[in-house]
């Protein structure tokens, strides 16, 4: 390396000034120590102003700082295989006890009776049960004064189920002749709406 180098000569320069401390003349250094002097004034301290009133987090648990822990093997959390418990069976419905039967005392034959449709008392018929000695009869009327027409002896039932059939059978009877009078009457009142349209 040739010592004409010019980074040699740089390097050099350099190494020169940083081991030696800088020549300031004298006027130089009294006038910089004129404007500043050697120890500056106290400052005031800056007033202290008070901290606002945060709330502060709480700290933090060691727990929370420890490393956590290592994960469990899924296979130690399998789900046990089910016992085996009988499946709950239904109940049966509850049994809805039916309200006893009123147990109906025997009809009292002696005394039963009916009376017929119509519209006047006069001409309506009339069936009673009667006993003597053990046998039942009916008797039949027309009207309140009527002589009456005795059937029997029969049992008790027997004249129990005639006085029934017999009401039934005048009821019957009496609303076919209702219908047959209110179909003559309609027929009646269009033949005069044509006879004296004519």
């Amino acid at each position: 390396m040739s010592h004409n180098d010019p980074t040699d000569n740089a390097l050099a320069a350099i190494a020169s000034i940083l081991d030696s401390p800088p020549v300031i003349p004298r006027e130089r250094a009294r006038s910089a120590e004129e404007e500043w002097p050697a120890s500056p004034p106290p400052l005031d301290p800056p007033p202290i102003e008070e901290a606002p009133s945060y709330a502060m987090p709480p700290p933090l648990e060691e727990a929370s700082l420890a490393a956590p822990p290592p994960l469990e093997d899924p296979a130690s959390h399998a789900v046990p295989p089910p016992l085996d418990v009988p499946a709950p069976q239904e109940s049966p419905p509850p049994l809805v006890s039916e309200p006893p039967l009123e147990v109906q005392p025997p009809l009292e034959a002696h005394g039963y009776s009916k009376i017929g449709p119509g519209p006047m008392a006069a001409i309506r018929f009339k069936w009673t049960v009667r006993e003597e000695q053990g046998d039942y009869y009916v008797d039949e009327t027309i009207g309140e004064n009527s002589t009456p027409m005795v059937l029997g002896p029969m049992n008790r039932d027997a004249a129990i189920k005639m006085v029934d059939d017999r009401e039934a059978d005048a009821r019957r009877r009496f609303e076919q002749l209702k219908s047959e009078m209110i179909g003559r009457a309609a027929a009646a009142n269009l033949v005069r709406k044509d006879s004296g349209e004519a």
